[in-house]
């Protein structure tokens, strides 16, 4: 079989480091003798089958030719200033996770492209309001007026999805399956923004419970229009009381549950016991679409809970035995999974293109996923109520 000797051997080196992983390591995962990849590396040996390079390219996210390239490495044409932040703050970022990143960043580079082409039709633009992290109360007051959260009785994950999408910025959910937009149910990440002054994106891990994931994506949404910058969290940074993490939390807690909800919990009806407050703020965690645990934080914040009722719950819920979410099934709706991983913004956009014959058929199904063409027409006659 024919092998491919003019490799760069100091691309392949770079990509180790980059990704934090051994020569050794690599062999394993792409199924390569280790005395083959040292030869290579070492400028020797026989060079890699064409197999061999596409499977070496495919695992670090690269095409064939950058590791025919003879020049070394660019970080910055290579990495853009959003990714390098994220594994700057994440230095332990798993393979699959910087890959998302990544692919994350491609396709909004897609939705830009194709919203500039259809430069006359209706996209929304990211356009902020001017917020001061000094004064996270009014900051918070200002951006559910910006994003037009009004006091009904009727939020979900969707809800505020829709209205952060609604002015410019595409949130995206990682999926339940296991696939390459999955934030593995292993990995503590729950999130990451990508800041960006065109069109930032934020990625929210799919879990069990939504409300979950409702205070994941405003908590992203507080490193976007408070600080300006991108970020990438996990279960701890969720409950920091330190520097940024502290103010999207405080921020988040605030979108979620405004002054005017918490003054509608009866503080005499509070139960003795931890283990029964989730019972007596249901309705409210049903009407808000917030988990109890936000609540009573933002209740501890205004000085009308404890401390050590507050720590008291917390340990009672890490008690609590959850059943991880099933993945699985038929999937009888694939042709929908698109809108829920990039939401109604991005697939609308898709489906535009595609009907006004700016991209092509195979193309679109790419772009969502890989979907085939009948379920990308199946997705059209959804969107068309049909």
């Amino acid at each position: 079989m024919e092998r491919i000797r003019s490799i760069n051997p100091e691309r392949i080196v770079w990509c180790c480091d980059d990704y934090g992983i051994s020569l050794a390591v690599l062999a394993t995962e792409l199924g390569i003798s280790l005395p083959t990849l040292e030869s290579v590396v070492e400028g020797e040996g026989k060079g890699l089958t064409f197999n061999q390079l596409s499977k070496m390219a495919a695992y670090f996210g690269r095409g064939i030719l950058f590791f025919l390239e003879r020049d070394p490495v660019n970080e910055e044409r290579v990495h853009t200033a959003a990714f390098r932040t994220l594994a700057n703050q994440k230095p332990e970022l798993s393979v699959r996770l910087r890959a998302l990143i990544e692919r994350v960043e491609w396709q909004r580079t897609i939705y830009l492209s194709l919203i500039e082409e259809m430069a006359d039709s209706d996209f929304p633009r990211f356009l902020p309001p001017e917020i001061s992290v000094a004064n996270i109360p009014n900051a918070a007051r200002l951006v559910r007026q910006w994003l037009g959260l009004d006091n009904r009785n009727a939020f979900t994950f969707d809800t505020y999805r829709s209205a952060v999408e609604a002015k410019g910025i595409l949130v995206f959910r990682s999926n339940g399956y296991n696939g390459k937009w999955q934030i593995p149910a292993d990995s503590p990440v729950l999130g990451f923004a990508l800041y960006d002054l065109t069109c930032p994106v934020i990625v929210v891990k799919k879990q069990e419970f939504e409300p979950v994931q409702s205070f994941t994506l405003m908590h992203e949404l507080g490193h976007i229009l408070l600080h300006r910058s991108s970020s990438i969290d996990d279960d701890d940074d969720m409950h920091s009381h330190r520097g940024g993490e502290r103010d999207a939390n405080a921020f988040a807690g605030m979108v979620l549950v405004p002054d005017e909800f918490l003054a509608l919990i009866d503080d005499a009806r509070r139960p003795d016991a931890v283990a029964d407050f989730d019972e007596w703020l249901t309705p409210y965690r049903r009407a808000w679409g917030v988990s109890g645990e936000v609540i009573l934080r933002r209740l501890l914040d205004s000085g009308r809970l404890t401390r050590m009722d507050y720590a008291n719950y917390r340990a009672w819920k890490a008690q609590q035995t959850v059943q991880p979410a099933q993945a699985g099934g038929a999937r009888i709706y694939r042709h929908r999974e698109p809108k829920h991983i990039f939401g109604d913004r991005f697939v609308r956009t898709i489906l535009d293109a595609l009907s006004s014959q700016r991209i092509t058929l195979a193309k679109a199904s790419s772009y969502l996923d890989g979907l085939k063409v009948s379920d990308v027409h199946e997705l059209e006659k959804h969107y068309a109520g049909v």
